[in-house]
């Protein structure tokens, strides 16, 4: 975990899920600031990660941000921080963390649970293009 970037912030991603390859599109295109990195859960290098926070897969599969040396957040927890982290309009979204976070992870378990159903799945991860390797660690 030594060679993970400290002033970066990770989102590691089902790399197979159409709705979660369209979010790090999104996220990629308005990360204005360059503070996130890519890592697909899948990888060897997410599952690396996600042993060394110790997360536990059954209870997410789909988001998770780690802030190396910091903290983690996943599901809904994540989605918002995330989207704090991009400003503007979208730090809007922060005001979904004065619920309870139970509330937020129910909805957020619905999408998470049907988002296969509602968006497809790809038999292997997304190769990024040559202008967005940089923004994935592997």
């Amino acid at each position: 975990m030594e060679n993970l970037p400290k002033d970066k912030k990770i989102v590691l991603f089902d790399g197979v899920c159409n709705l979660c390859d369209s979010t790090v599109q999104f996220l990629i295109k308005r990360d204005k600031k360059d503070i996130f990195r890519f890592v697909p859960i899948q990888s060897a290098l997410g599952q690396q990660i996600i042993k060394h926070i110790g997360i536990d897969t059954s209870k997410t599969d789909s988001i998770i941000l780690y802030e190396p040396g910091q903290a983690y957040y996943y599901k809904a927890e994540a989605a918002i921080k995330i989207a704090k982290e991009l400003g503007g309009v979208y730090s809007v979204l922060n005001i979904f963390s004065i619920l309870p976070k139970s509330l937020n992870n129910l909805v957020y378990d619905y999408v998470a649970r049907n988002r296969y159903k509602w968006y497809g799945k790809k038999d292997a991860c997304m190769m990024p293009t040559p202008q967005m390797k940089a923004k994935f660690l592997e």
